[in-house]
């Protein structure tokens, strides 16, 4: 019964621990009661494994709530520091917490003074602030990020004015689109297998359509993020990082993506069209930088396709860069 008893009390003990660990706070329980200038402002925390916290912000810029995972340095704590800060975009039809669920981002020593932000985008959101046919309004997802979610790390979570970003496809334009339109927010980009060139028109039908189709499989309204490719062409063109690539001029810059054939971590004899397709517009940004004098390290590596062994690879290759700009 001793033994019995003795087991007993170490598997409560445990379970105590872990639900403490995991437990959800409202944003009244601590004291950090931080705004963003629009009166966005946390409103629950929760602790979801070592160094890893997410935050769920009250969005007046989404007109609803979204969250944020933080990966926290070691020594973090609110306020006590300026820490360097990494974000890292999720892609097209994911969520903030894909980084930390498919690769060993919480693992990289290079990464253990480095706040890690990984922020909610929607599954189409495509990092922007909607155009809506003219009208605006929610989402306004490049606000939600580079206003509101911004100024709450900086005012309660510690997060210092040193950046650099970085994204897979989708996300990876939407490192690549918020430098371009926000030129010294960031001091270098990385983009894996990334969507950056959206007005690119290829033969096989690969162009404007292919965004607008795919926008409304996932069940947006593709024409309210940035219009009719023909028609609003100029604000699509406000949002292409080649197109924009003259504001990029200077940023340490990475850009890798596979070519669609299979590669190592792929099934033998396959074919991906879009990454294929993200391969060219990839090589016409490094062209359009080149041409520009400022040249980007490029790892165009390829047989390969969309998938994540690939970017957990291409974001350690890509570390040495972004931390030397990080810290430059």
């Amino acid at each position: 019964m001793r033994r019995h008893s003795v087991i007993t009390c170490v598997m409560v003990l445990l379970f105590t621990l872990l639900a403490g660990a995991f437990t959800v706070r409202p944003a009244d329980a601590w004291e950090r009661p931080v705004r963003a200038d629009d009166g966005a402002r946390v409103v629950a925390e929760q602790d979801v494994g070592p160094r890893e916290l997410d935050l769920t912000i009250e969005s007046p810029a989404l007109g609803t709530t979204a969250r944020v995972r933080l990966l926290t340095p070691d020594g973090w704590s609110p306020g006590r520091h300026a820490w360097p800060v990494l974000w890292l975009l999720h892609g097209c039809c994911g969520d903030y917490t894909e980084w930390t669920t498919y690769t060993d981002v919480a693992q990289l020593p290079a990464l253990r003074q480095v706040l890690v932000v990984m922020p909610e985008a929607g599954a189409t959101g495509w990092y922007s602030d909607w155009w809506n046919y003219g009208k605006g309004g929610a989402p306004r997802w490049e606000t939600f990020h580079l206003g509101e979610v911004r100024q709450i790390l900086e005012r309660g979570y510690g997060a210092g004015d040193r950046r650099v970003a970085a994204g897979l496809s989708m996300g990876g334009f939407g490192a690549l689109s918020y430098a371009a339109r926000h030129p010294g927010l960031f001091r270098g980009v990385a983009s894996y297998s990334g969507t950056v060139h959206p007005l690119l028109q290829v033969p096989g039908g690969f162009g404007p359509d292919w965004f607008l189709d795919l926008d409304r499989r996932w069940g947006a309204d593709p024409y309210a993020i940035w219009g009719d490719p023909v028609e609003q062409r100029a604000v699509w063109a406000a949002h292409d990082p080649t197109v924009r690539a003259g504001s990029l001029r200077g940023l340490p810059v990475f850009l890798s993506c596979g070519d669609g054939r299979a590669g190592p971590y792929d099934p033998p004899g396959t074919t991906d069209p879009d990454e294929a397709y993200f391969d060219q517009q990839n090589r016409a940004l490094a062209a359009r930088l080149r041409a520009l004098g400022s040249p980007a390290v490029t790892d165009f590596y390829g047989p390969g396709q969309h998938a994540w062994r690939y970017w957990q690879r291409e974001l350690r290759r890509s570390l040495p860069m972004l931390l030397a700009a990080l810290y430059a």
